[in-house]
């Protein structure tokens, strides 16, 4: 894949898709029986786990078949397992896994999380058939380090730059993570140590987001520090 990162500071990429809506529009929630969570807690996951088999079946057979079809897949080649309120489906190439949880801030929604991960093929990902499958389904990767980068170090830095190479960052007093503006890239760019993230305001497919990641990290060669850190 154009502009992949170096394997010796990345020990898995993930492409996230997120989702969701509200808990009594779920296919299986009665009005007449059931009552609209009032905290997000085991026992209510347990709940929405039942009430949303129907659309996670539905959401997960649809990508099977695509995936099997698409990709000219046979049986042995991809498999899907649905234990509600998770949906993981095994392919050769790759992995994705969909998962229903309820919303913390608001238990009375649900919020759905699709995140494919393990993709074994770079060329793959290039294909014109891999992009109809997942064409605007993620606006998030993420990146997890080897070796980790101390937040701390990496604003220290961005700020030694003083702006060269469009760079600017902001953090909390705690440095418990850290968001980096690139000039040119419209994403948000988040440092949390173990892991180096990129938020996009649309959906797009792996490579399309790998693409734009090309444009950070040749930002983050105009510091050698940088670069070390999370290049």
């Amino acid at each position: 894949m154009t502009g992949e990162p170096p394997s010796s500071f990345i020990a898995g990429i993930s492409f996230i898709g997120r989702g969701g809506g509200a808990v009594k529009a779920l296919g299986g929630f009665r009005k007449q029986h059931h009552t609209v969570p009032d905290a997000a807690n085991a026992v209510t996951n347990a709940f929405l786990g039942k009430i949303c088999e129907g659309e996670l079946t539905a959401t997960a057979e649809t990508l099977f078949q695509a995936v099997r079809t698409g990709l000219d897949y046979r049986r042995k080649d991809v498999a899907l397992s649905v234990a509600s309120p998770l949906a993981v489906l095994t392919a050769k190439d790759f992995n994705v896994e969909i998962a229903y949880v309820l919303e913390e801030a608001d238990p009375a929604r649900y919020a759905v999380t699709t995140t494919l991960h393990a993709l074994r093929s770079a060329e793959l990902a290039r294909t014109s058939e891999f992009a109809a499958i997942f064409a605007g389904k993620f606006a998030e990767i993420s990146f997890a380090l080897k070796k980790g980068a101390p937040v701390e170090a990496v604003v220290d830095a961005i700020e030694a730059l003083d702006g060269e190479g469009g760079l600017r960052v902001s953090y909390p007093s705690d440095c418990r993570e850290c968001e980096i503006a690139v000039d040119g890239v419209d994403a948000r760019v988040r440092c949390t140590g173990a892991t180096l993230e990129m938020v996009f305001p649309r959906g797009g497919g792996p490579a399309e987001l790998m693409e734009s990641f090309v444009a950070v990290r040749g930002a983050f060669a105009v510091s050698k520090s940088l670069s070390g850190l999370i290049g």
